[in-house]
């Protein structure tokens, strides 16, 4: 499995995971991989520079790089008070209704109702890029797209490479125009933000489209050693996984740090068949597991969700709600079709051992086609 990308970053595995937990993107660098943090969950610096401050103290010295949000077009700025008087009352009444129907308590007096992920914000994320500068990030990527000009020469200026999600040729060639190392040709079966062209069609017509100008990254369906073969041969020079390391040992976030969450319960009883692309996450198009709570917004009397960021900051408590709840039947949670592949809870070593033994088992099976 070895690769020019993988050699660039001196990483054993060009498999490049991407998750919101410290713990599993420390787990998959020290595996051989490239792990790299969410940072999108982070509203205060300080909190995550403590956590590139762990993340540089856990990764044996290996890299790792870090993934904000930083929409092309730049969003309505303001504070969350601010924003929050953009939300229409009917979208509140029936986000208030639908967990009363739902079953959803409310939260306790003791506990802090959350205000949304403010690092949907642009002004958020580059707060973020400031943060990770100071540690020691050996890739940036952006979810939404080629990030501005300055901050793309500023990665550079730190000897740090760019990489871009795409969901179509146009974007991948606008990512390159733009100064982006790497592309990700993320496919229609991902989980969060995604496009329309499925990965097995999306993937070898971005690596046409690029050339040699970038590097491309397959996403989308892949948790198999099989299926990083296949997106090998598709041209891509690694894989970028997401979904698949949510039911890791390691991830720890939320009810999780006590065991096995309710949404980990869910992702492990889901099929490829049930997840559903909605804009009722973020005010984007993001690929989510399907639940009693993405029902409820597709019935003919719910709202239309709101642009970005204003849908987070609608959900945001009821989010924290339903997580409080602990019911599988009713979770809020970004998920790839891959899913129906996540049917037990292992450690980051163990899975990465078996994607490279499947890989070197596949590339084997197909020597003797020759």
């Amino acid at each position: 499995m070895h690769t020019d990308l993988a050699a660039k970053f001196g990483i054993r595995y060009p498999i490049f995971a991407f998750t919101p937990s410290e713990h599993v993107a420390a787990a998959v660098t020290r595996a051989g991989g490239l792990g790299v943090l969410g940072c999108v969950r982070f509203n205060d610096a300080d909190e995550l520079e403590a956590t590139l401050s762990w993340m540089d103290e856990n990764t044996d010295g290996k890299p790792y790089g870090v993934d904000v949000v930083m929409p092309a077009k730049v969003p309505t700025e303001g504070t969350a008070v601010d924003l929050d008087k953009l939300i229409p009352a009917e979208h509140r009444a029936f986000v208030d209704r639908t967990l009363t129907e739902l079953g959803v308590p409310p939260l306790s007096d003791d506990v802090e109702h959350a205000t949304g992920v403010l690092g949907w914000l642009h002004s958020v994320a580059r707060a973020q890029l400031d943060v990770a500068f100071k540690h020691r990030p050996a890739l940036i990527a952006n979810a939404l797209g080629s990030p501005p000009k300055d901050i793309i020469d500023e990665a550079h200026g730190h000897g740090v490479p760019v990489a871009a999600l795409a969901g179509a040729v146009a974007h991948a060639r606008s990512h390159v125009e733009n100064g982006v190392d790497i592309v990700i040709a993320q496919g229609y079966e991902a989980g969060g933000h995604t496009g329309e062209i499925a990965s097995m069609v999306l993937v070898p017509e971005i690596v046409d489209a690029v050339g040699d100008s970038a590097a491309v990254l397959a996403a989308g369906g892949i948790g198999s050693g099989r299926q990083i073969a296949a997106a090998l041969a598709l041209g891509a020079q690694g894989v970028w996984m997401g979904s698949y390391w949510l039911t890791a040992a390691e991830y720890r976030l939320g009810s999780a740090a006590d065991g096995t969450s309710a949404i980990q319960r869910a992702l492990l009883a889901a099929t490829s068949g049930d997840t559903v692309r909605s804009r009722i996450y973020s005010g984007k198009p993001a690929r989510l597991l399907k639940t009693k709570w993405t029902e409820a917004w597709s019935a003919p009397d719910a709202p239309d969700a709101l642009p970005m960021p204003l849908q987070n900051l609608l959900v945001a408590e009821a989010h924290q709600r339903i997580s409080a709840a602990e019911n599988p039947d009713v979770v809020a949670m970004p998920a790839g079709q891959i899913v129906g592949r996540m049917n037990e809870i292992r450690p980051v070593a163990e899975t990465m051992a078996d994607l490279v033994a499947e890989f070197e088992e596949t590339v084997a099976r197909l020597d003797t086609l020759k």
